[in-house]
């Protein structure tokens, strides 16, 4: 009987894991950087001032192993190459390279009185606030390996202090992750420190990556550049920051709810006003105010870069004209007052005046891509032809806090017109087209065949038309993936495209991309399951749905059974039919269930978890059965399992 064990994945790997054959920068790609190099005002180092303003200490070494020595953090292996006086190197983007630079400037930092961040020990930042008894922690970073070093390095700069509370300002898994590193449980439980939330929490934190999380796992690991050698031809930054820890990840339900805009708490002695901005950069998000400091924290609805409307590696798409609203109400609430902003990645702002004018530039960055792809959109073109022709105007293309490190005003305007129009482009032919590889093989076909196809697109490729050589290459891949020239040819285009990109993860996907053309579809890499504190927060409907998910219809097909479920820690109750090859669930229980479960929620979490397989369960009584045994079997038999190194640049 196969254990119905949810596969929720999260990436860990050792750092440069791929070996590179990559090639030198082109003539057209150092072309193409020098020419950005000269567009962008690079004589301006305000942001390395503010970068390195409030310095208080740092360690030699930033290497942070877990309790098995395996290293789950090393900033190390970027210091060796990218240094605050180096020029960028021919295959590196120069803006890319800047931030880069800027986002290596780590230790601890005083942000203004009583507030001081930690930068550098994972994708996101991590801030501590004097409380009158001890810290206040802002997003406690991915892993708790990182976060208890983050914790015990300013404990050793600034005396020691226990953790008294905990703010996540959102949903996302670099916000909380290391809480365990931080705080124990039993003083949660106990009252001796809080955690604070936002209204859905747990629910958007628990669910973002369990409906797609296979194929969403999947391409994280191009999005991210996780696999990547650290090196001038690999990866470099990861928009946000370098890149992501791969500790364990842990997850400590909330205490306190933030419901609205306006609530006011003191929180172990220190005032915070919270702005509640549901459905911006994440489904549920607090921005906080501190009135006794004139500080604000921006959770990450504001970071020195173009945000994503569409994350590379798959989400539901975002609202930029939401996200615009609340920037705007932002500036609305106390941009007469703000004295310092800071966010949850990044450096920090100080100054009224450039703060409200660096709020209303990313406010009208995301108005803008909203606007004007809606305002394209109703004149008739699609989105490929909308990422074409959109441009920022001067003032927003020229500032280097909206720069497209993360996200690109390229897909960003195709994720809104996605928002509004789907997929569908509106014309016929696009309505019933053939899927890739049957497309490719006509395509390939009208090209007068594979040979010729190289032979032409390699003149492209010498001419600098990488874009139009990808593109064609793909057919030829698609057609024929044993191609050994057409599979080298779309690896050196991929190559050139990732070398001029200026967004961290567009590098990544190329070279990544590369790799795989190169030398195959990785087969391991440390994937495993999602942690057990995730799994412990999953409620029975999401498992349920979940598993809906993976109901294979032919094996479904023309059957027709009730389960009942009684969780009985729980006191909860469901019956699971299938029937016309779909799952459904409901509280509402069936008079005459083929077969009925009991158990505990701790009992599935464990067979979930791997420490009990579901054979044991049912033989030690774990999970008692009522009814048709091989009803249930039947049901398990049924269930699909996701392979996580699927093809993605070939068939």
């Amino acid at each position: 009987m196969r254990c119905i064990l949810v596969s929720l994945v999260a990436v860990s790997v050792t750092a440069g894991a791929l070996a590179s054959e990559s090639k030198p920068a082109t003539q057209a790609t150092i072309e193409a950087n020098q020419a950005l190099y000269k567009a962008l005002p690079f004589q301006d180092k305000k942001d390395f001032e503010r970068a390195q303003k409030g310095f208080i200490a740092k360690q030699d070494v930033v290497t942070i192993k877990n309790d098995q020595g395996n290293v789950v953090w090393d900033l190390e292996e970027y210091k060796k190459y990218i240094t605050q006086d180096a020029k960028n190197p021919d295959s590196v983007n120069p803006s890319l390279w800047r931030n880069a630079q800027l986002n290596l400037i780590n230790g601890l930092f005083k942000v203004t009185d009583g507030i001081y961040q930690i930068r550098g020990y994972d994708l996101s930042n991590i801030t501590f606030v004097e409380g009158k008894s001890g810290w206040i922690v802002f997003d406690p970073l991915i892993s708790q390996e990182t976060a208890r070093a983050a914790l015990d390095f300013i404990n050793a700069e600034l005396g020691e202090r226990p953790v008294t509370a905990v703010i996540y300002s959102h949903s996302h898994i670099d916000h909380f992750g290391g809480v365990r590193g931080i705080v124990d449980e039993a003083d949660v439980a106990a009252g001796k420190v809080q955690i604070i939330a936002s209204h859905g929490f747990t629910e958007h934190a628990v669910s973002e990556n369990v409906i797609a999380g296979n194929a969403m796992g999947r391409r994280a690991i191009f999005m991210y550049g996780a696999l990547l050698p650290r090196n001038e031809q690999g990866g470099v930054n990861g928009g946000l920051g370098q890149t992501t820890s791969t500790g364990l990840a842990t997850l400590v339900k909330p205490t306190l709810i933030i419901e609205k805009t306006g609530e006011e708490h003191i929180i172990d002695g220190v005032k915070m006003v919270f702005q509640y901005t549901p459905g911006t950069e994440a489904p549920t998000e607090i921005n906080t105010w501190f009135p006794e400091k004139k500080a604000l924290w921006m959770a990450e609805n504001s970071t020195n870069t173009m945000h994503n409307i569409l994350t590379l590696r798959g989400a539901q798409v975002r609202d930029a004209l939401k996200w615009s609203y609340y920037l705007n109400e932002t500036i609305e609430l106390w941009g007469d007052e703000v004295a310092v902003k800071f966010q949850s990645h990044h450096w920090p702002m100080w100054g009224q005046e450039e703060i409200v004018n660096y709020f209303k530039l990313q406010r009208d960055m995301y108005k803008y891509t909203h606007d004007q792809t809606v305002r394209l959109m109703n004149q008739g073109y699609i989105g490929s032809e909308i990422s074409e022709m959109i441009q920022f105007p001067k003032e927003i293309e020229q500032n280097w806090s909206t720069r497209g490190y993360y996200g690109t005003l390229r897909h960003n305007s195709r994720a809104v017109y996605q928002r509004y129009m789907g997929w569908y482009s509106g014309n016929p032919s696009d309505l019933n087209n053939l899927p890739p590889a049957d497309a490719a093989a006509k395509y390939v076909e009208y090209m007068g065949g594979e040979e010729s196809a190289i032979e032409k697109a390699q003149k492209d490729f010498e001419s600098g038309n990488y874009r139009w050589v990808a593109e064609v290459m793909k057919h030829v891949v698609f057609a024929n993936p044993e191609s050994k020239k057409g599979k080298a040819l779309l690896a050196d285009s991929y190559e050139q495209l990732g070398y001029q990109a200026e967004s961290g993860p567009w590098r990544s996907v190329y070279l990544q991309g590369a790799y795989e053309l190169r030398n195959g579809t990785p087969s391991a890499g440390g994937t495993n399951t999602a942690s057990p504190d995730i799994i412990k927060n999953m409620p029975p409907e999401m498992l349920f749905d979940y598993l809906a998910v993976r109901l294979l219809p032919e094996k479904a097909a023309g059957k027709q059974y009730a389960i009942n479920i009684d969780f009985t820690d729980l006191d909860e109750q469901y019956t699971l039919y299938i029937e016309n090859s779909v799952l459904n669930h409901t509280t509402k229980l069936s008079d005459k269930p083929n077969v009925t479960l009991t158990l505990t929620k701790e009992s599935l979490d464990n067979i979930q978890l791997g420490i009990i397989t579901l054979e044991k369960a049912i033989s030690s009584g774990k999970i008692k059965l009522k009814g048709d045994k091989e009803a249930f079997k039947d049901f398990v038999g049924m269930l699909d399992n996701f392979n996580f190194w699927f093809n993605i640049v070939t068939p």
